[in-house]
């Protein structure tokens, strides 16, 4: 399948799937579920052809392995990364390594000093276990930073950490004074 067409696919179900749904009349239930005929539906009203074969072509080859379908092949949801108020998907609390990493621009780094890591717009802050991986999100939005997050000392003060399907970590903040570059 074109690697163009997988790409932009992608870009289009990460904004229907995570944040905008509304925005081809699509709805999701409570654990960001959305009904793949639903889907298909909203996409060509938005004048976008979408088939079951070509969501499936981006779950399989997704790196980042975003979005996931239900067991009966009949609803598809993003994994992590929701902004829309409607999804709150229920993680399983787990405790941390002791470090992760958050990769952002350098342009980012006196607000995080000042405030830490907020989740801004989406429900929770994203963690990588890795460096490269961390460097890759940094390099989205600017010159890349690592910063280290001291998650094991954290968790131990009370701090909650989930782990979406796809291996992202996910907490509600992180405090300055948890930082280090």
């Amino acid at each position: 399948m074109d690697t163009k067409r997988l790409n932009e696919t992608s870009k289009f179900l990460s904004y229907v799937l995570r944040h905008e749904p509304q925005a081809i009349g699509l709805q999701l239930d409570g654990e960001g579920w959305a009904d793949i005929g639903s889907l298909i539906a909203g996409a060509a009203c938005d004048g976008r052809s979408l088939d079951i074969a070509l969501i499936q072509a981006v779950v399989d080859s997704s790196d980042k392995k975003r979005f996931s379908l239900s067991e009966d092949g009949l609803r598809i949801g993003a994994v992590q990364g929701h902004s829309n108020a409607s999804v709150r998907i229920q993680y399983i609390e787990k405790e941390p390594p002791a470090l992760l990493y958050h990769g952002t621009a350098t342009r980012f780094l006196d607000s995080i000093r000042e405030k830490g890591l907020i989740a801004g717009s989406r429900h929770h802050v994203h963690l990588s276990q890795d460096m490269p991986t961390a460097i890759a999100v940094g390099q989205r939005y600017g010159k890349p930073v690592v910063l280290e997050v001291e998650a094991l000392r954290m968790h131990q003060q009370g701090f909650s950490f989930f782990q979406a399907d796809n291996g992202v970590w996910l907490t509600d903040h992180v405090p300055a004074n948890f930082l280090s570059m």
